[in-house]
């Protein structure tokens, strides 16, 4: 029961608890995306492009009514492969911190791991301009690495705070809306670094204004919300009866075994999930890292237009996310659907759709208007994702869903390492031709990782969740790991608390 003071404030939160965590870690993520990606906008300003402008075969005419400023970019003589380089190191340090995050998560809960994980990044935003006038690239390279490291640790932390808060019937809806948090990061980073870029003299300024929202979300959340519903001291009681009904338990189990790492790597759902995850990545960091940069060598958007057409994709996105995050929790809870079958079409229809839509794009020329109207086609198809795949490790292991979203999401962002170097190892002449062949491999690894979680894939717990209460002869290996059903889920969560 609450005491006096704690009674009295959690009277003034409307909103339940588990709702405002939701909110904060859809804001979490927003700022680690604005932080992550407003150097795709930036870099366009940073980098002299007067060649490009002289040298326009394979490229889209510049309109006649332009500002010619607006192409003439800034004072760094970088090629493509350096620039691919610098936007590829923020994951060279973003896929080290996945796992320790995972497992700090799970052993001392989510809130100081993500918290200081966001604040670290800010930290390394706001001093950017500062290093990059010291070191130039190298600086920048640097500072990338260290924002990676920071923010590394923001997908396993969620995942772990929300196997903790949030029950079966919503998880679908509340966890898109958390990490739905990318989309708007990207139409945001997008959006206001172009407002910036465009409005003040030099480029620091994109850096400043999102570091300093990154440290205005740190305060915040640390107030204001808790790794578990037993530790959070204004959670009201109405709420905390229904989390016990629902989760089985309002604290992390303590005594759980280490994570079994055996199981869960030679795992066939977890496999799949991984593969998956490789797919939505590869597209996802080639449109938000080097579309911006495709909407301003080849289409030749002005810096403004530039920030405008390459968010208007994520809109869509957010919007597809979160409208079938709610079609996604009603289909399975009315028993329509099943959690597995459920799982694999929405992550069907975000594979084929944006593969089909992207090489279109390519195929559109210079009709402006034609060619962002197919990205954000296909980048609003990509928003089925997220009820699809990217809740899954909470289906097959909430006890662990820190550390399997650590290796999901922790493989997949190497393909951020890969994809920007072999943009910019295969678009030297930034031309339409070269941007085809890039779109082109986009289809064919779209549909492979697909095809593996269409076969494999899982929306059951796996026994591996409970390893302290597996079968003798599972943890031998005489009998498939793969054999909880739906129906008993709850009841075997319930049991490992």
């Amino acid at each position: 029961m609450l005491s006096g003071w704690q009674l009295k404030v959690s009277k003034f939160f409307i909103i339940p608890q588990r709702v405002i965590l939701a909110i904060f870690g859809f804001l979490a993520i927003l700022n680690a995306y604005t932080m992550r990606i407003c150097l795709s906008i930036a870099i366009t300003e940073m980098v002299n492009k007067t060649t490009s402008v002289e040298e326009d075969e394979g490229v889209c005419p510049i309109e006649d009514n332009a500002n010619m400023e607006d192409y003439t970019g800034g004072e760094f003589n970088w090629d493509q492969e350096l620039q691919g380089v610098i936007l590829s190191s923020f994951y060279w340090g973003y896929v080290i911190t996945h796992l320790p995050g995972g497992i700090l998560a799970e052993k001392f809960g989510g809130k100081w791991t993500l918290s200081l994980g966001i604040l670290s990044t800010a930290f390394f935003t706001l001093i950017t301009p500062w290093a990059v006038g010291i070191g130039g690239s190298t600086a920048l390279i640097i500072i990338r690495v260290l924002m990676g490291l920071g923010e590394g640790t923001t997908f396993p932390a969620l995942s772990a705070l929300l196997a903790s808060w949030i029950p079966l019937k919503e998880r679908s809806k509340l966890g898109s809306l958390v990490f739905g948090g990318g989309q708007v990061g990207t139409i945001l980073g997008n959006l206001i670094s172009g407002y910036l870029l465009h409005s003040f003299d030099g480029w620091s300024s994109v850096f400043y204004f999102f570091g300093g929202l990154g440290v205005v979300w740190f305060i915040l959340f640390t107030l204001l919300c808790y790794s578990d519903p037993q530790s959070h001291p204004f959670i009201s009681d109405k709420e905390k009866d229904f989390l016990q009904k629902e989760l089985g338990a309002l604290t992390r189990d303590k005594t759980l075994p280490p994570t079994p790492w055996r199981y869960i790597l030679t795992s066939v759902p977890m496999i799949a999930l991984v593969c998956a995850q490789i797919g939505h990545d590869w597209g996802f960091f080639i449109m938000v890292t080097d579309l911006p940069k495709y909407m301003s060598d080849v289409l030749r958007f002005s810096i403004k237009d530039n920030g405008l057409y390459s968010s208007l994709p994520y809109l869509v996105m957010w919007i597809v996310s979160l409208s079938t995050g709610v079609l996604s929790d009603w289909l399975i809870s009315s028993g329509k659907m099943t959690i597995t079958f459920g799982r694999k079409l929405f992550t069907t229809i975000a594979s084929a759709g944006p593969a089909f839509f992207i090489v279109g794009a390519s195929y559109a020329g210079c009709d402006r208007a034609l060619v962002v109207a197919l990205f954000t086609i296909a980048m609003g198809l990509m928003g089925t994702f997220y009820p699809g795949m990217k809740v899954n490790p909470l289906d097959l292991s909430p006890n662990y869903a820190g550390s399997l979203m650590a290796v999901t999401n922790g493989i997949g962002a190497i393909t951020g390492i890969i994809a920007p170097y072999v943009v910019g190892i295969m678009t030297p002449n930034h031309s339409l031709e070269e941007w085809r062949i890039v779109f082109w491999i986009s289809f064919a690894v779209f549909h492979v990782t697909n095809l593996a979680y269409v076969m494999w894939a899982s929306g059951e717990v796996q026994p591996w969740n409970t390893p302290h209460l597996m079968n003798k002869s599972v943890e031998s290996g005489d009998v498939n790991q793969d054999t909880f059903s739906e129906k008993e889920a709850p009841a075997a969560i319930k049991a490992s608390h």
